[in-house]
């Protein structure tokens, strides 16, 4: 990976360097949601993959700042230590939560559930691409529980 430089322009895009060119990417997080800072995707106005990002430390610090600095704009992987409650709506769930970062609301769609990880826990994504994970189930309380339990699919 040291061949692949990034950077941010003074306009906040991201800019990916290679040997045979540069270009403006954007991160797309792979799989697994649970370690959203490794296999990232860099990807240019087509979609076309430019680099895959495996692990961050892979690369020179700099451009290990500026991939830090794009996936913080891109959204975030909040860790839900609580449900205080889920509201149906129309078209959307409203959320209240709390995390490890503090108390936070969001919405969902509807359509849209909570989905079960091969390690157990569970991710949620709100309707701007923010993602909400439940780490320890075990570890939520009882109310919260109930309302993980409750859409769940």
């Amino acid at each position: 990976m040291r061949s692949l430089r990034l950077e941010r322009h003074i306009d906040g895009q991201l800019w990916a360097r290679t040997p045979d060119r540069e270009v403006r990417v954007k991160v797309h997080r792979c799989f697994p949601w649970s370690e959203p800072g490794r296999f990232v995707s860099l990807r240019d106005a087509e979609e076309d993959e430019v680099a895959l990002v495996r692990e961050p430390d892979e690369l020179d610090a700099r451009s290990r700042a500026a991939l830090e600095d794009a996936l913080a704009a891109a959204g975030f992987v909040l860790e839900v230590t609580r449900i205080h409650a889920v509201e149906d709506e129309v078209e959307i769930r409203y959320w209240r939560v709390e995390t490890r970062q503090g108390p936070r609301s969001f919405q969902t769609r509807r359509d849209d559930w909570p989905r079960q990880l091969s390690d157990s826990s569970f991710l949620i994504r709100d309707v701007s691409g923010d993602l909400y994970h439940v780490r320890d189930t075990r570890a939520l309380d009882r109310e919260s529980r109930e309302w993980l339990w409750a859409y769940v699919e």
